[in-house]
């Protein structure tokens, strides 16, 4: 057990911060529409559904001398609709009539951009999304042993927010004690994190489901090849196609091929779906607009079903505002916890040597 401690302790000190960065950078990212609700115009609006309205904004966006790559509609929680170009860096916002509202040609003129950035790449493109999977590994393994100390001294608990003093004692206790009442939410969060950071890592977890070669073969866009992109794509006939096989679904992204041969691509969110811009998918002939291939989220392997349950919940894109608290809480959790075992092991090196006796009779 001193072993272990020893470990977590160590551990805590040295990567403690980087945890508590990606905490509280996903606090923030959960409620990203409500501000954008309050900061950006029209992003309050009540989201349309009705192809003839999305067909006239889809037109009018495309029709732009430099038109973007793909388009998320706007959802319920958001009225605008995302524009996404070759170029990553920029992107733009659009009302629902297709007018520009915002845009951007760097991640740093938009503080969502760059904190999902943060959140997801630590602002090193792959690189930092294979460390902040290796974090959440980090992190798992922080609640398991953090629970597995806790347990001899479970008698001695008290729920505390924040540390009685700033002692290394004091700490300590509020460490142990607050980190294994808020466990159950740090292991969802970093499990779901660590399997869409960590394919492998996400191949283990699923493959009691469906072997990786089976999910394999079930993404990915058909081999079937298309014509270049016509000026005249009547996009109100190819909505209605796809709404007339999912009358209750959601219409959610569209993109244009981005090089020879690729289709256009639509994505629905059917209503049995938690991921917030579906995966069932349509794929369209860009020279005449006809259809070429369709695949149902709902008929996809298991595994494949179960990997898209992590996004929402990890982002806590289901459950309404009682379940984005509950991510709040765990995003912040970690963030406390994080910070100050890195405070107490590094900060205030006084906390690691015991206080030597002062008194005459105590020397003696």
């Amino acid at each position: 057990m001193s072993i272990l401690r020893l470990a977590h302790r160590w551990a805590g000190g040295l990567i403690g911060l980087s945890l508590a960065i990606l905490g509280l950078s996903g606090a923030m990212l959960v409620h990203k529409d409500d501000w954008l609700r309050l900061t950006t115009p029209h992003a309050a609006e009540a989201q349309m559904q009705d192809t003839a309205t999305l067909a006239a904004a889809v037109q009018r966006i495309f029709e732009d001398p430099d038109p973007p790559r793909s388009i998320v509609l706007a959802s319920k929680r958001l009225g605008l609709h995302r524009l996404s170009y070759i170029d990553k860096e920029r992107g733009a916002y659009a009302d629902q009539t297709g007018e520009i509202v915002a845009q951007w040609s760097s991640k740093w003129e938009r503080p969502e951009i760059w904190l999902f950035d943060l959140h997801h790449y630590l602002l090193v493109g792959d690189t930092g999304k294979f460390v902040a999977g290796a974090l959440g590994l980090a992190g798992l393994a922080f609640v398991i042993t953090g629970v597995i100390l806790w347990w001899p001294t479970r008698r001695l608990f008290t729920f505390s927010l924040w540390p009685a003093k700033m002692s290394r004692a004091a700490v300590v206790r509020q460490h142990r004690d607050l980190g294994v009442l808020v466990a159950p939410l740090l292991f969802i969060s970093l499990l779901t994190g660590v399997a869409m950071t960590l394919p492998k890592v996400e191949e283990v977890m699923l493959a009691p489901f469906s072997s990786p070669a089976e999910m394999k073969a079930s993404e990915g866009a058909p081999k079937a090849k298309g014509g270049p992109l016509a000026p005249d794509t009547d996009w109100l006939e190819l909505l209605n196609a796809t709404r007339a096989q999912y009358p209750g679904a959601e219409i959610r992204t569209i993109g244009l091929p981005t090089k020879p041969g690729a289709l256009i691509s639509v994505r629905l969110r059917q209503q049995a779906e938690w991921l917030p811009n579906g995966r069932t998918m349509f794929w369209f002939d860009p020279a005449t607009a006809q259809q070429v291939a369709t695949r149902n989220a709902q008929t996809l392997p298991t595994g494949l079903r179960i990997a898209n349950l992590e996004y929402p919940i990890h982002a806590a894109k289901v459950g309404g505002l009682p379940y984005r608290l509950v991510m709040t809480v765990s995003g912040l959790a970690l963030a406390l916890l994080g910070s100050l075992a890195v405070y107490t092991f590094w900060a205030n090196p006084k906390f690691q040597k015991r206080k030597r006796p002062s008194t005459p009779h105590a020397r003696a």
